[in-house]
C-alpha cells in the first residue's frame, strides 16, 4: 500500500516555517499586502488556480462548494503535467500548498491537496 504523501495547506498570511518543505502558491493573484520576501514562496503555479470566472462565481460561498469542486477538477483535468511537476519537485519532502482565502475549509488548495493525494495513492497501487 502506498504511503500518504506529506502535504499540508497553509494561508499565505501565516508565517513560513522551516518544516513547510516546498512552498507552492496556488492563487492566480499575489496575496494582497504580502511582500514576496516574507512569503518565502518556492514556486508560484497560478496556472493551477481556478479560472477568474470560476473564482468569481464561487465567491467563497460554502453553499457552492460541491459544484465549485466539480468545476475546478474539470479545469485541472488537462493540467496533469503541472500536477506531476509539483509532485516530482516535492519528492522526499513535505509539500505545502499556499493560498490566501480566509476560509480554510473551502478553497482551491483543499481541492488540490485531495487531488494530489488521490493521484499518489493511485500511482502507489
Amino acid at each position: 500500500m502506498a504511503q500518504e504523501p506529506d502535504m499540508r495547506i497553509k494561508r499565505a498570511y501565516e508565517p513560513p516555517s522551516g518544516d513547510d518543505g516546498l512552498r507552492v502558491l496556488v492563487d492566480r493573484l499575489w496575496p494582497r499586502g504580502l511582500r514576496r520576501q516574507e512569503a518565502a514562496i518556492d514556486l508560484w503555479r497560478k496556472e493551477l488556480a481556478p479560472s477568474a470566472e470560476l473564482r468569481i462565481w464561487f465567491g467563497h460561498d460554502p453553499g457552492r462548494w460541491d459544484e465549485f469542486r466539480r468545476r475546478y477538477l474539470a479545469e485541472l483535468a488537462p493540467k496533469a503535467a503541472l500536477l506531476d511537476e509539483i509532485r516530482r519537485s516535492a519528492a522526499g519532502r513535505r509539500l505545502t500548498l499556499i493560498y490566501a482565502a480566509k476560509d480554510e475549509a473551502h478553497n482551491q488548495a483543499v481541492v488540490l491537496r485531495d487531488l494530489l493525494a488521490a493521484a499518489a495513492r493511485t500511482i502507489g497501487e
